[in-house]
């Protein structure tokens, strides 16, 4: 096996062997085995065993069918001892028990999946104990060869008011992923990844020790447009934090590893299909709050300061408006967490925000890890500036070229004016690329009886004598005239004015892991391809200059490209 940066050596340990004393060799996927568990500990005396007897239970999983891999991340506890008697109570199970000097969940998790025999990992913690039909819901997701990675959910049996909100937290972030039939945050409590993709990818980044290490690595996955989804049914019955002191010393951590996935996930602190909106409102609201609570108090005794008490209360009031969706929820499930909620939503804003500062100053001018963000936050925004400016320009100008090729396009050939067709665009997203149509009304239907789409030398391919392009679709090839509608799309936020060029579906299920990188920003009108032979180019050489403008990405480069792509249509190399 090839090392990996991020993946710690594999400890030595034991083969396994079974009750007939056959053994499987150490960290070699097992094809008998349908999937490992991994479960890191670390001081987990008293509750790891409540985890293991859970898995032990599982439902239409026999005992050859998985492994349970405990990994005992240093701990100074009774753990090892506990797990060792656990082994020995249940000789007809699967079961091994690895150490390691500590060095966190993540690193535990990536030594884990070092050591385990199956294809399928399965991510479960030891304060967890999951339901019976765990295995075989998260394995079923697996059905779908497209599906790469999945997280289930928390169930509490636990009956005090902080856990009680806890798990009404995440119903709600539940409720939002439900209907999404792609998501882009994992955590590992209850969660699946294919093996080799998670060796591939370099499994959990170690430098994040206390939190988010797995909200970071299905952030990378799904930035390279891997399918990752949510299975509601795959349980584990979890142990809330008990008191508000634990709870909010747990959200400021959370915060703290936050600061500094932010800044290697810029993008994610727009938006994730686990977050609410309404979070990262409260928590600049609860800011604002607490820089106007200091005033206020003095307005007390100082009239030059009691004006400061009308914003508190505005901050306060907008902050409760925020807060009602969540609240009306609370009180369906218990009245009295409807009466405490606006008490625990505050301090759980509070708590967060001020870990994210504090790691925002800990993690400023530090470079902690080689990895970079695809594009810096910054960057990001003056980049959709300039698209929304060069997009709303565009296609003002562009309105009577696109009027006139509507009625030359009607006259020509019968069919519609406009031609929609699937791209794949940021982050694996599907959306409809418009163009002015070009062909004959049934190009896709004919497109087999001139090729042979399955011996193709690449596949990506353009007919330098398409005989389904029209008259008129000849002249708005050579002049690319039948891509200004995607000025529509550039304002829609699906597309840039620059970046690689979208990509149809059939080509990306045939891409490797490093070409994926190019999925990490929007597709362009222009770019690269554009300016450098367009559809002359080979393949492996259009994702060479794709992959290499995103390594090396300016705004200046970008309004380089757009100053290169008149010359380029101009000389109409590669525009058939």
């Amino acid at each position: 096996m090839a090392a990996h940066p991020h993946l710690p050596p594999s400890p030595p340990s034991p083969a396994w062997t079974s009750p007939t004393g056959a053994s499987a060799t150490q960290g070699q996927p097992a094809s008998t085995l349908r999937c490992s568990v991994i479960v890191p500990v670390y001081n987990g005396a008293g509750i790891i065993t409540r985890c293991l007897d859970a898995l032990a239970r599982q439902r239409g999983f026999g005992p050859d069918d998985y492994e349970i891999v405990v990994v005992d991340d240093g701990s100074t506890d009774a753990t090892a001892a506990e797990v060792e008697a656990w082994i020995e109570r249940h000789p007809h199970l699967r079961c091994r028990l690895a150490r390691q000097p500590n060095g966190g969940p993540g690193v535990a998790r990536n030594t884990g999946v070092q050591l385990a025999q199956a294809e399928l990992v399965l991510f479960t913690d030891a304060d967890c104990a999951p339901v019976a039909g765990w295995m075989e819901a998260l394995a079923a997701a697996f059905d779908d060869p497209a599906v790469m990675g999945a997280k289930g959910a928390y169930l509490t049996e636990q009956t005090g008011l902080v856990p009680n909100f806890v798990q009404a937290e995440y119903e709600e972030r539940y409720a939002r992923m439900a209907g999404r039939s792609q998501i882009d945050f994992i955590d590992t409590y209850s969660a699946a990844y294919r093996r080799a993709l998670f060796l591939e990818n370099n499994g959990f980044d170690p430098i994040f020790r206390g939190s988010c290490e797995d909200q970071e690595f299905s952030f990378r996955l799904a930035q390279k447009g891997y399918r990752l989804v949510f299975v509601p049914a795959a349980q584990v019955v979890h142990l809330h934090d008990a008191s508000l002191g634990d709870y909010a010393h747990r959200k400021f951590f959370i915060g703290y590893w936050k600061a500094l996935l932010t800044r290697l996930h810029p993008e994610r602190m727009v938006e994730d299909s686990h977050t609410p909106q309404t979070l990262k409102l409260q928590i600049l609201l609860s800011g604002l709050g607490l820089l106007l609570a200091g005033p206020a108090l003095l307005g007390l005794w100082s009239r030059p300061l009691r004006w400061t008490r009308w914003p508190l209360l505005a901050t306060v009031a907008a902050f409760l408006a925020t807060a009602l969706p969540f609240l009306r929820a609370l009180a369906r499930r218990q009245p009295r967490l409807a009466l405490a909620g606006p008490l625990l939503l505050a301090v759980r804003a509070l708590a967060l925000g001020l870990g994210y500062l504090a790691g925002a100053i800990h993690w400023a001018g530090v470079s902690p890890t080689t990895r970079r963000p695809v594009m810096p936050g910054w960057k990001r925004a003056a980049k959709r500036g300039l698209d929304v400016v060069g997009a709303s320009i565009g296609l003002a100008l562009s309105l009577p070229l696109i009027a006139m090729a509507a009625v030359a396009i009607k006259l020509d050939s019968p069919g519609p004016v406009f031609y929609r067709q699937v791209r794949v665009g940021q982050n694996g997203r599907r959306f409809q690329m418009l163009k002015l149509r070009s062909m004959v009304q049934d190009a896709d239907r004919q497109l087999a009886q001139l090729i042979d789409l399955e011996h193709l030398p690449e596949p990506a391919f353009k007919l330098a004598n398409d005989p389904r392009v029209t008259r008129v679709g000849r002249f708005l090839r050579r002049t690319s005239l039948d891509e200004l509608p995607q000025f529509i799309n550039v304002l829609r936020g699906e597309m840039s004015l620059v970046g690689p060029r979208p990509e149809e579906e059939r080509i990306v299920a045939l891409y490797q892991d490093h070409h994926r990188r190019r999925l990490a920003v929007k597709p362009g009108m222009t770019g690269p391809m554009q300016v450098s032979g367009r559809g002359a180019l080979p393949l492996a050489e259009r994702l060479r200059l794709e992959l290499e403008y995103i390594d090396h990405y300016s705004l200046r480069r970008d309004l380089a490209i757009l100053w290169q792509t008149l010359p380029a249509i101009w000389r109409g190399r590669g525009a058939y």
